[in-house]
């Protein structure tokens, strides 16, 4: 199995949640971090898993989050023509 994240690798956050594993067991899980939502499959590379290596112009902070601007809304859904 691959080796399991403790902190998110975008914005260091502690809590992570386990959307789902791999229906082979220890393959692989999916989590997601409970502050700022980004979710990744454990055997993704490192750049996507491990904050050490992630992407720096990725990253967020706590503050960052706090002070986003509000998430646009998902617009209604077409009609079909």
């Amino acid at each position: 199995m691959t080796t399991m994240t403790t902190i998110c690798p975008r914005c260091a956050h502690g809590t992570l949640d386990t959307l789902y594993s791999s229906p082979i067991p220890d393959t692989w899980d999916v989590l997601q971090c409970q502050r700022c939502h980004y979710c990744w499959r454990t055997s993704e590379p490192e750049r996507r898993t491990r904050r050490e290596a992630y992407p720096d112009g990725f990253k967020l902070t706590a503050e960052e989050i706090t002070s986003a601007p509000e998430v646009p809304a998902i617009p209604p859904l077409r009609t079909a023509s």
